[in-house]
């Protein structure tokens, strides 16, 4: 993949994740606010205060979430962003966290 396909293709999933929470935030008793600093989208939990990171890694291809669970990184195969250590799906990873941390079921 050049440098520019996983440009697109992360900021692909970074627009993906924030209007899935906006939609979430409007239908659901989820309390979040996203805030972008180039490729970095920070996910605040306005009822806790705790925080999940995800940002992208252009020189390693990657995307990288930070959570209270812990520090996951992300490479895309055959379509998916895929974990590099166990091969579990991003989406579902982090709709996984997001509920722990926000206190109700997502799913991106």
């Amino acid at each position: 993949m050049t440098e520019s396909e996983f440009l697109a293709a992360a900021e692909a999933a970074l627009g993906k994740i924030e209007t899935a929470l906006e939609q979430a935030a409007d239908h659901t008793d989820l309390d979040v606010e996203c805030s972008r600093s180039g490729n970095v989208l920070e996910i605040e939990f306005v009822d806790n205060g705790s925080k999940i990171i995800v940002n992208s890694q252009a020189p390693m291809q990657e995307l990288w979430i930070a959570a209270k669970s812990g520090g996951f990184h992300y490479r895309q195969k055959g379509g998916s962003w895929l974990n590099t250590r166990d091969g579990s799906e991003f989406f579902a990873a982090l709709s996984g966290m997001i509920s722990a941390q926000g206190g109700v079921p997502i799913v991106l």
